[in-house]
């Protein structure tokens, strides 16, 4: 049975159908709710985001009693941890790689031969590896991992990259 009251409003068995009250100006309200909380979502996804290096964390080797500056580097999810990585020049640097991946090899390459920093590390999942090098040139050095499944981006292109720091 549908009634329809003084004001023209759907009433059935005496409940208001609220779909028939609604007005334009209800509408813009909603519609307004709707933007405060998509502007609220997007600073809230956006808040932790850098866009550049300035809160970069730095790992700032120092020679241990042996003379050696160490560091291990987990390798995962088309990421190095720490990713840059600061060291003296002209003393031996030790990295033990880490691949924490469950299935993913990752490798470790920097490609610097004008200053004698020449690497190519393949560490398989699961697995670590310990390479040595001395870096003598002062600098900022990119290392990376290369590797690709099929047609999907390389570890790199999917931001697997880390920096070298060599401080005089």
């Amino acid at each position: 049975m549908v009634i329809l009251n003084e004001g023209n409003q759907l009433v059935s068995a005496g409940i208001v159908n609220e779909w028939a009250n609604t007005d334009k100006d209800s509408l813009m309200r909603n519609q307004s709710w709707l933007v405060v909380v998509y502007c609220w979502a997007a600073l809230i996804c956006f808040s932790g985001v850098s866009f550049g290096d300035e809160n970069e964390e730095v790992l700032v080797l120092e020679p241990d009693a042996e003379g050696i500056q160490r560091a291990s580097i987990v390798l995962d999810s088309y990421a190095y941890a720490p990713a840059h990585i600061s060291v003296q020049a002209g003393l031996p640097v030790e990295f033990r790689l880490e691949n924490q991946s469950f299935l993913t090899p990752h490798n470790f390459i920097m490609d610097h031969p004008d200053v004698g920093l020449q690497q190519n590390v393949n560490v398989d999942a699961g697995d670590h590896v310990t390479i040595r090098f001395i870096a003598e040139t002062p600098g900022t050095y990119i290392f990376y991992c290369d590797k690709q499944l099929l047609f999907f981006p390389s570890h790199r292109e999917e931001g697997m990259e880390g920096r070298l720091e060599v401080r005089p």
